[in-house]
């Protein structure tokens, strides 16, 4: 099952919330225009790490921002992801929405593991459930930038039958090989491909890496960005997380017998 999907790369505005939809309004319609199925954007794309002014940014799903990247996918009919505020039971919530080509939104992922450095547990509710996304591609797991770090998320997903790991982030330049190495490691120890788009330049009072990237159940990059913004587009065949882990069964080999024991 062949994929095309486009990583919208680019710099977040710290105070202009416009300018950021803006880029993501022609971004979405360019992802479009080469024949993308989904475009993805970064963590906190809209807003930046604005956060002691989230109330600005922060809406309930079906509301605000999401009822704009409804009505975005919807007129570009193509799928469409990336994380945002959002305002649930008085709360704001690093928000993984996505919705499909339809303008539906049919999964929504709440930060795990919040990122206490940039303020986040200070200001933001964690999520409480991991979210795989049922749809035409198979199930695809959802996580946000810190998430990464946590090798349990990603092999949860994997183990649910994930072919494809959406990761949108803003990882900050200083621990950018972190950042290369942890997703190729994601890949190759779950047989998965790892779609991850990050923010790149200066925001607020971070620099952050670009490097976008695909990577392929083996480790090896699909396509891969640089440190300046862009639109970066690939192809995958999902059939090749199927054939690697049949080649080479390391999920069917675990022991999790063991690996359960207190």
């Amino acid at each position: 099952m062949k994929l095309t999907l486009s990583l919208g790369q680019m710099q977040i505005s710290y105070d202009d919330a416009e300018a950021n939809f803006e880029r993501v309004r022609a971004w979405t319609a360019e992802a479009a225009r080469r024949g993308s199925h989904l475009a993805l954007f970064p963590e906190l794309w809209y807003s930046g790490y604005d956060l002691e002014k989230w109330q600005r940014y922060a809406a309930p799903l079906g509301e605000g921002i999401f009822a704009r990247l409804s009505a975005l996918a919807r007129e570009n009919h193509i799928a469409l992801g990336g994380s945002v505020l959002e305002l649930k039971e008085g709360r704001p919530h690093n928000t993984f929405a996505f919705f499909d080509a339809e303008g539906e939104c049919r999964a929504v992922y709440r930060k795990l593991h919040l990122f206490g450095p940039m303020g986040e547990d200070q200001w933001l509710s964690a999520g409480d459930s991991f979210t795989l996304l049922q749809g035409e591609w198979g199930p695809v797991g959802l996580s946000i930038c810190y998430d990464l770090r946590f090798p349990e998320v990603a092999r949860h997903y994997a183990l649910e039958g994930a072919r494809l790991w959406l990761l949108p982030a803003q990882w900050p330049q200083r621990r950018i090989r972190h950042w290369q190495t942890l997703l190729r490691a994601r890949a190759i120890e779950n047989q998965m491909f790892v779609a991850a788009v990050n923010g790149v330049g200066p925001s607020g009072r971070e620099t952050f890496g670009g490097l976008s990237a695909v990577i392929e159940p083996w480790g090896e990059p699909v396509a891969e960005a640089g440190a300046t913004e862009l639109l970066l587009t690939a192809e995958i065949d999902l059939d090749e997380a199927d054939q690697a882990r049949q080649r080479f069964p390391v999920l069917k080999d675990r022991r999790d017998d063991i690996y359960r024991r207190p």
